[in-house]
């Protein structure tokens, strides 16, 4: 109501990359929560001292929480900062209010989830957040008064917009200071949560959580939209045995957070389960406020044939865009080449019009000239019994160039006390379900690197196997 625009800043970072942020943005004002006051304290040091005598501190202020250690938030008050509420005291009834000048003028700024190498500064303006606000509580269903969890950050594309959706709604908000299978289940159980967002690796999570840190069965049919990531058949399936009603979406920083929707078809109320979970893990169709959406030949534009095989790249335009990047007029050129979004997402376009992603443009896999989907493939290595997590990049190959590398969690009952043999039975288990050139040619096991919105850092796997180095005498 300033007419100021709210950054909401990942509190996983660490010190240097907020530090970036908070300068990149021009932040005249910082409010923080005592728990993380040292991590913003760090990092406005880390600016002052870049900047100098140009550095001019902004007004720090510290939100208070008693289930937090008093000791935090006296600190903060020693070391400069201003306790919100009794900032609030010192206000001005008289302010005189400043409207937005128009419905384009900026609202918020968010930075890229950061899964590939540097953020980019995303502005959103107040037109498509109205829109999209209530696009998404309208694409849900939400009735009024839901009870909605916050598994989702709300600094991941502000919270996709249910920040503002759910004052609408008259709903309530249940808040997390940190996700866990069992604060999930219990908001579930016991505070009677209707409603919650996630990405594929936390509903997966809660479908191999052990019995102890689960509420089952559900009390009552839980709705989840999923997005962050292309779901798997397998995952969706699993949710649907266990109660939850999952909405599938699909979109972008910068759109907003969700702008596509798988909307159900009643048709699909008759076929088996599997059917119908691979028809549920496409990407779908255009939300409300989205004006277009087309899969495209990226150098000519022209429009792929809706035959479900005819790779394009997903575009966008609309009022849940973008106005673009801030300070950047290079990456702001190229994502709104030929006057649409280029999403930098592969895709097709199924004949019922329905959008299916296959893989990011920089993730596909050339392997003796044949483009091989990375998603295709992962689907597969989550049908396996064995396998909690699982993601595929391109390694190096001295036969076909490229040949997919794998990188797998494995479940706690899994045994692994020999990872060759397993790492044999998991190939086996692709090669019996898929052709024999997308088979992965190297099993890695471990942890899979994350962002803090659950997306996997395929760029850091990419560097991983790119240390491996090349696979020798690849055969398909």
């Amino acid at each position: 109501m300033c007419g100021a625009v709210v950054n909401c800043v990942n509190i996983r970072l660490n010190a240097e990359t907020i530090a970036f942020l908070l300068d990149h943005s021009m932040a005249e004002v910082v409010m923080v929560d005592q728990e993380f006051f040292t991590l913003a304290e760090e990092s406005l040091k880390i600016v002052a001292e870049r900047k100098k005598q140009e550095f001019r501190l902004p007004i720090l202020l510290v939100v208070g929480d008693p289930t937090c250690n008093p000791k935090s938030l006296q600190y903060a008050l020693r070391h400069g900062a201003t306790e919100y509420e009794e900032f609030l005291k010192t206000g001005d009834p008289e302010f005189n209010w400043k409207p937005p000048k128009d419905e384009w003028q900026s609202i918020a700024l968010g930075y890229t989830s950061g899964t590939t190498s540097s953020p980019k500064g995303v502005v959103l303006h107040h037109r498509g957040a109205y829109l999209m606000a209530l696009s998404v509580a309208m694409v849900w269903g939400m009735p009024e008064g839901a009870i909605y969890l916050w598994t989702l950050p709300m600094f991941h594309c502000n919270g996709w917009c249910y920040t503002w959706a759910l004052a609408a709604l008259c709903g309530t908000s249940i808040c997390l200071r940190q996700v866990s299978t069992k604060a999930i289940y219990t908001g579930i159980a016991k505070q009677g949560v209707t409603h919650f967002c996630a990405a594929p690796v936390v509903m997966n999570n809660l479908i191999n959580a052990p019995a102890s840190e689960t509420f089952l069965p559900l009390p009552r049919v839980v709705n989840v939209m999923l997005a962050g990531a292309a779901p798997t058949p397998s995952l969706l399936a699993a949710l649907s045995i266990r109660g939850f009603r999952v909405t599938h979406t699909y979109g972008l920083s910068e759109t907003y957070g969700p702008s596509t929707v798988c909307a159900w078809k009643p048709e699909w109320d008759n076929l088996p389960l599997e059917e119908r979970s691979l028809l549920h893990c496409r990407q779908g169709i255009r939300y409300t406020a989205l004006e277009g959406l087309d899969v495209v030949d990226p150098k000519t534009m022209a429009p792929v044939p809706a035959d479900g095989k005819s790779y394009g790249e997903i575009v966008m335009r609309g009022n849940a865009v973008m106005k673009g990047y801030l300070k950047n007029p290079k990456a702001n050129a190229e994502a709104f080449a030929h006057g649409w979004y280029h999403s930098g997402d592969l895709g097709v376009k199924h004949p019922d019009g329905y959008i299916e992603v296959k893989d990011r443009m920089k993730d596909i896999i050339i392997s003796g000239g044949e483009n091989i989907s990375t998603l295709e493939i992962e689907k597969v290595l989550y049908m396996h019994p064995d396998v909690l997590e699982a993601s595929v990049v391109a390694r190096a190959d001295e036969r076909w160039g490229e040949s997919p590398c794998a990188f797998v969690t494995l479940k706690e009952s899994a045994d692994s006390s020999d990872e060759a043999a397993l790492a044999g039975n998991i190939m086996k288990f692709c090669r019996e379900r898929m052709p024999g050139y997308w088979v992965p040619k190297s099993v890695i096991f471990g942890p899979l690197p994350k962002t803090a919105t659950g997306k996997i850092k395929k760029h850091e796997l990419r560097a991983k196997a790119k240390e491996l180095g090349p696979v020798k005498k690849s055969r398909m």
